[in-house]
C-alpha cells in the first residue's frame, strides 16, 4: 500500500487485539514509522474505552515486533482512562498516534479531545470502513488472531480460543443475519488476542489458560504465553 501524503514518526495504541495489530500493520504499509506501541492498563475490567482482556501477553507482543512498549495506568473510569493516554503520549518523539478504531464514535471522540490536547495527529486505518472489506482485507494481511471473549448470544463457550479464520468469519456472517452482530465484535460482542502477523520475528504461543463462563458470556484468560 503507498502513502501520498506526509510520512510520519508515530505511536500505535495497542491492546493485542486484532484492529490495533491491523491498524499498526496498515499505518506502516503506507509508510509511517512506528516505534512505539502504548498500552492503558485499566484496573476496571470495564473500561469505558480501552480493550482489558491478557493485557499481560502484550510485552510479549512488544518483543517480537520489535516495539517499544509504552504503559500507562487507569482507573477504568471515563476520565481515568482520558488520564492514562494523556499520560502515556506526552513527551513522545512522534507526530501522531494510529488507532484501531471501527465504528465507535465515543472511542473516537475521547482519542481525539487527548491527542488534540498534545497536537498530535489521530491515524485511523480502519475509520468508517464497510466491516465486510475490513475483515476482508485483515484475512488476507497475515495477521492471526483467535477470540478471547465472548460476550453476545450466539457466541458459546466453543468460540473462546478459535481463531477468526474464513470459516470463523462465515459463522459471523451468519450470525449476524441472524442476532444482528458485528463481525468485527465492534459492538463488544467479542475480544480478540493476536498470535502473529507480518510485522512479528516471531509468533506468539499460548501455553495455558483458564476458562471464566456465567451466563452466556466469558472470557479466556491466558495465563502462560511464549514466543516460538
Amino acid at each position: 500500500m503507498r502513502s501520498y501524503g506526509h510520512v510520519m514518526r508515530l505511536a500505535s495504541l495497542y491492546s493485542g487485539g486484532k484492529d490495533s495489530t491491523f491498524a499498526l500493520y496498515l499505518a506502516e504499509q503506507m509508510g509511517h514509522e512506528v516505534p512505539y506501541i502504548v498500552n492503558i492498563m485499566p484496573e476496571d475490567a470495564a473500561s469505558w474505552i480501552f480493550h482489558t482482556p491478557n493485557l499481560n501477553v502484550v510485552p510479549l507482543m512488544a518483543e517480537s515486533m520489535g516495539k517499544e512498549l509504552v504503559t500507562a495506568p487507569s482507573t477504568g473510569s471515563e476520565e481515568g482512562d482520558m488520564d492514562g493516554l494523556r499520560r502515556a503520549l506526552e513527551g513522545l518523539d512522534v507526530e501522531g498516534v494510529v488507532t484501531g478504531a471501527v465504528w465507535s464514535d465515543y472511542q473516537w471522540d475521547r482519542m481525539n479531545i487527548v491527542c488534540g490536547e498534545l497536537g498530535l495527529k489521530v491515524i485511523t486505518p480502519l475509520w468508517r470502513k464497510d466491516q465486510d472489506l475490513v475483515m476482508g482485507e485483515f484475512l488476507r494481511s497475515g495477521i492471526r488472531a483467535v477470540i478471547v471473549g465472548c460476550y453476545a448470544e450466539g457466541l458459546d463457550d466453543t468460540w473462546l480460543g478459535r481463531e477468526i479464520d474464513a470459516d470463523a468469519v462465515a459463522e459471523l456472517k451468519a450470525l449476524r443475519e441472524k442476532y444482528g452482530i458485528s463481525i468485527m465484535g465492534e459492538g463488544g460482542e467479542y475480544e480478540s488476542m493476536t498470535l502473529d502477523s507480518p510485522m512479528h520475528s516471531r509468533p506468539l504461543e499460548i501455553v495455558s489458560t483458564e476458562t471464566e463462563w456465567s451466563r452466556g458470556s466469558g472470557t479466556l484468560r491466558v495465563t502462560s504465553a511464549r514466543l516460538l
